[in-house]
């Protein structure tokens, strides 16, 4: 098996909830297990791999026990929230990984690393807290969360009032030497789990963790950068992008450049909340040197990388 290099694959909600009927443990299982067969397929044509992925709805299903149990239990830092989905989403993607390189007779293991994110206690985003998590709550609740532990809270579209905290740029990963060291070893590593752990820095050095979220897709550029990965795959719900999407002129895209992605995005063709993140980690990616980036969804995930489909961005 000839090598193919290094990548760094984030994968997308729907590595683990395809939709919303679907959001148990088991179906979440199962959803990972379908994904992992792909990055499988990946590691037998030769790819070294880093998973990736993102946490927003398990990080909101932990917020949510934590507010039914808050008359009897402390409620959980959201730093912690992030370690947890980290733990129980490396578990399911180590399984998965481990029972299809079983099937396979791919002699392969995967380990998960616990990753914590270093943000900048000066980033403008926490000034200007944006991200939505956790419940809707009616006005009265939300004013006693303001006042009681100084959350932000913003209404919602008239569907209540919700919580938003900041999200900050993405700096280092701290255990990317440690991750680097297990992919040298042969091991296949699920990492920077929801984009990371958010801490930041005292001036002794020390770390401490911020109530923060960070974009999976900017996290995990910043470690395809520090750990030189060949490739920065992302996975997610399109098989390739579109300018003009939804529109009659709507044109799929092949293959383009630094620069033709950084004119798109100038004009306006990524929505804010779905491809514009991904657009703009792929180009942070490629100006810290990266080789060659590719977004596409799972199941298209070999054909992509084999040049029948996907849409790949070049320096």
């Amino acid at each position: 098996m000839q090598k193919k290099g290094l990548a760094v694959v984030a994968v997308g909600g729907n590595a683990l909830i395809k939709d919303k009927n679907h959001q148990t443990v088991p179906d979440q299982y199962q959803a990972a297990a379908d994904t992992m067969a792909h990055i499988a397929t990946m590691i037998e044509d030769g790819w070294d791999v880093v998973v990736t992925h993102g946490n927003g709805p398990q990080v909101g299903f932990i917020l949510r026990r934590s507010e039914l149990a808050a008359h009897e239990l402390h409620e959980i830092p959201l730093d912690y929230c992030g370690a947890d989905t980290q733990g129980a989403i490396g578990y399911m993607f180590q399984q998965a990984l481990h029972n299809v390189f079983l099937e396979r007779g791919i002699k392969k293991s995967a380990a998960t690393v616990v990753t914590q994110t270093v943000v900048d206690s000066e980033d403008p985003a926490f000034k200007n807290p944006t991200k939505p998590i956790g419940s809707f709550l009616d006005e009265a609740q939300a004013k006693i969360k303001m006042e009681k532990d100084g959350w932000t809270m913003v209404e919602d579209a008239g569907r209540g009032w919700r919580r938003v905290v900041p999200s900050p740029i993405p700096q280092v990963i701290v255990e990317a030497d440690a991750i680097r060291s297990l992919i040298d070893q042969g091991f296949v590593v699920v990492a920077v789990g929801g984009g990371g752990i958010p801490v930041m820095r005292t001036p002794e050095g020390k770390l401490v963790g911020v109530e923060a979220v960070i974009d999976k897709d900017f996290g995990s550029a910043i470690l395809a950068c520090m750990i030189q990965a060949d490739l920065f795959l992302i996975s997610t719900a399109v098989e390739k992008v579109a300018i003009n999407f939804n529109k009659p002129d709507q044109r799929w895209l092949d293959r383009i450049t630094a620069a033709e992605a950084r004119q798109y995005l100038q004009e306006g063709h990524f929505a804010k909340g779905s491809m514009l993140p991904k657009i703009q980690a792929i180009l942070k990616y490629l100006d810290c040197g990266g080789k060659a980036a590719l977004i596409t969804d799972p199941e298209h995930i070999k054909d992509a990388l084999d040049g029948k489909t996907g849409t790949w961005i070049l320096p």
